[in-house]
This record gives C-alpha cells, sequence and structure tokens, in this order.
C-alpha cells in the first residue's frame, strides 16, 4: 500500500481536504472533536498522510506561546492528531508526529501538546516528556491556575532546553481547552 505524506500550511488546504480532516477527527474522536477543538488546529501547518482509501492520518502543529520562569517561549503545540480506524496501530501516527516534530526542531524553541491516557503512549514512545509542575493560562482576568489539565501535558525542549519543573508553565489563553 503506498501512502502519500504532505505537509500544508491550513491556507493552502482546500475545502474538500479541510472536511476530510474534520471528518476524519469526528471520526476518531467518537463525537467528541468540538468546534473550538477545530479551531485550535487551524492556522499552523498539517501533516496528511493518505493511501487508497483516502485520508488515513493527520496532525498539526501550531503556534502559541508558553511562560516559564518569566521567559515566553515560542511554542509549537500539537493539535488534531488522528489516524482512521482500519490503519491504527500500523506506524501512521509516528509518521504523523515525525514530520510535526520535524518542525517543531526547525521552527520553534519548545514543542508541546495535551494528550489522553490513550495517546500518551504514542507520545512517551517518541521520547515526549510528561510535565510534572503546574500548568496555568494566561486568562482574561490576569494569570489562572489549571489543575485539570496537570498531568496531561507533554514537552519536546526542542531550543530551549530543559525546563524547571519547580517553575509553573503559562500558556497564552484561547477559548475551550487551554492546553
Amino acid at each position: 500500500m503506498t501512502i502519500d505524506l504532505r505537509l500544508a500550511h491550513t491556507a493552502d488546504l482546500d475545502p474538500d481536504e479541510l472536511r476530510a480532516v474534520r471528518a476524519l477527527l469526528d471520526d476518531a474522536f467518537d463525537g467528541d472533536f468540538s468546534d473550538e477543538d477545530w479551531e485550535h488546529g487551524l492556522g499552523g501547518m498539517h501533516a496528511l498522510l493518505r493511501d487508497g482509501a483516502g485520508l488515513a492520518a493527520h496532525g498539526a502543529v501550531v503556534m502559541r506561546r508558553v511562560r516559564h520562569r518569566g521567559r515566553w517561549l515560542r511554542t509549537g503545540y500539537v493539535e488534531a492528531v488522528a489516524v482512521r480506524a482500519d490503519v491504527r496501530r500500523t506506524g501512521l501516527g509516528g509518521r504523523v508526529m515525525a514530520e510535526l516534530e520535524r518542525v517543531i526542531d526547525r521552527a520553534y524553541q519548545l514543542g508541546a501538546l495535551s494528550a489522553s491516557g490513550e495517546g500518551a503512549l504514542l507520545y512517551t514512545a517518541r521520547g515526549w516528556q510528561r510535565w510534572p509542575g503546574q500548568v496555568h493560562a494566561l486568562s482574561p482576568d490576569g494569570i489562572v491556575r489549571t489543575p485539570e489539565e496537570e498531568g496531561d501535558v507533554f514537552l519536546r525542549p526542542a531550543l530551549a532546553g530543559p525546563l524547571d519543573p519547580a517553575g509553573e508553565l503559562v500558556f497564552d489563553w484561547r477559548d475551550g481547552d487551554v492546553t
């Protein structure tokens, strides 16, 4: 089976491609992929894997800012990673992540993502590290702690080097889930 990999910015995806990505995400997340989740995955680079049956896997990396120890880091944030049900556990998620990690390593100071328990297996196998410290958000009301996000954040240090878990991470604000 031939797998075609395409890396493209959101602006370069045509409406049919965007509909295919959204459908894949809705299926992969059993209908629990909100419009806000969709918005979070737009505006950056998309890795799309196609096979003979269509879109087989997708992931995106978008730019965010994360503050650590008083320094705002240019962060490549991984969003909307999904693999079609009939081709899961065949390495396609790893291929998508390899492409997104290449972008992060070359363009950002830090890589970050939020993972479910099932998704965490893929990321830890690829060297992503669970953030053991506190997570905050720069909200419209100032900096607020988001304890519900703690334990789900994974980092790829890229150019920033190791971060001190005694210092919190402060994510830029967005509607929906902050991380």
